[in-house]
């Protein structure tokens, strides 16, 4: 007997799909043809929407930031005209000249001075505050908010208010100590009164900037260990130095390191100290920008002024670099 079931399948294998004669080819754009474009689309995109989220950050920062940054290197290494342009290419020249400026070492003084004096108590201001604020205080938001207002606050504004405050005759601070019988400060003719007074003005725009920073910080550690504390019979002041700060220590890091830098590229507040912007008579208080802007806008060498530029470039770059080891050491330390 002949097996029917064999004979089923071979008719079924032969018999033609029903709309389409014998032989004939797949119509095209079948599931078949359109499932690999569909999967090398799908691992296309899987490998650069990656890339296209990130891209807008690169090609902003390439454009506003690397661009002119090399832009400046290839300015520094020729002599630049405001009106000619480029000019002959002198190599290291500019930098060599910069160096030889005693005006130079003057403003890198003058600028390590100013930071050191406002990064400083800011920083210990700032911790102060956000503890305050991590208090039980009443209307926190209102206070929070609050801080932040002096950053807010336009550096031209805050110069102008503070410059009368500092004056060398009339201003406020001169008449209160005069009625506690101190002698009037020179505060725009005296170097160290000169950098004290343009720290204040520092102090009052990023204190509290600073201070929200740590207290965001501040408030991601664990509430266990202050309760620990308090059952063990520990103060307030035990609590802070054994807890908070330990606890805070990168963020103070990353605090500081954020306001040497900014205060390494200072210039409002030097900038308006006086009616003439040069950094005082005698150049008591002229930062490193300042002296960059009078090489290049007063001066027209833009030469120098770009050789200027990088050399404080470098000087960043070191502060990061020693941050990051820092960082890491105590990261390390840590983990242990």
């Amino acid at each position: 007997m002949l097996d029917t079931r064999t004979d089923r399948s071979a008719s079924r294998d032969t018999v033609p799909a029903a709309g389409r004669p014998p032989g004939s080819p797949k119509p095209a754009g079948g599931r078949s043809e359109r499932a690999p474009w569909r999967q090398r689309l799908s691992r296309l995109d899987t490998k650069a929407s990656p890339y296209a989220y990130v891209s807008p950050f690169f090609i902003i920062f390439g454009v506003v930031g690397l661009f002119p940054l090399l832009y400046t290197a290839w300015v520094s290494l020729h002599e630049w005209h405001l009106i000619g342009g480029q000019g002959d290419f002198v190599g290291l020249k500019n930098f060599q000249d910069v160096l030889e400026q005693r005006f130079f070492w003057n403003a890198v003084r003058n600028t390590f001075s100013i930071f050191l004096l406002s990064t400083v108590p800011q920083v210990i201001l700032a911790l102060l505050i956000a503890v305050a604020l991590d208090s039980g205080i009443r209307a926190k938001s209102f206070w929070r908010m609050s801080v932040l207002l002096p950053y807010v606050i336009a550096p031209v504004a805050v110069v102008l208010i503070f410059n009368d405050l500092f004056g060398d005759r009339y201003g406020l601070f001169n008449q209160l100590l005069g009625w506690v019988g101190i002698e009037p400060i020179q505060w725009h003719k005296d170097t160290l009164a000169s950098h004290v007074a343009i720290a204040t003005m520092v102090n009052f725009r990023w204190t509290g900037y600073n201070a929200l920073i740590l207290l965001a910080a501040m408030q991601t550690i664990p509430r266990d260990y202050y309760e620990a504390a308090l059952i063990d019979g520990a103060g307030p002041i035990r609590t802070f130095f054994s807890i908070t700060v330990p606890q805070l220590r990168a963020t103070i890091i990353f605090v500081t390191i954020t306001s040497t830098i900014g205060g390494l590229q200072i210039f409002d507040e030097p900038r308006m100290f006086d009616q003439y912007g040069q950094g005082g008579a005698d150049r008591q208080w002229q930062t490193l920008t300042i002296y960059l802007y009078n090489l290049g806008w007063n001066q027209k060498n833009f030469g120098r002024a770009s050789a200027v530029a990088w050399l404080l470039f470098l000087i960043i770059v070191v502060i990061a670099i020693l941050n990051y080891f820092v960082i890491r050491r105590i990261a390390s330390k840590e983990a242990r």
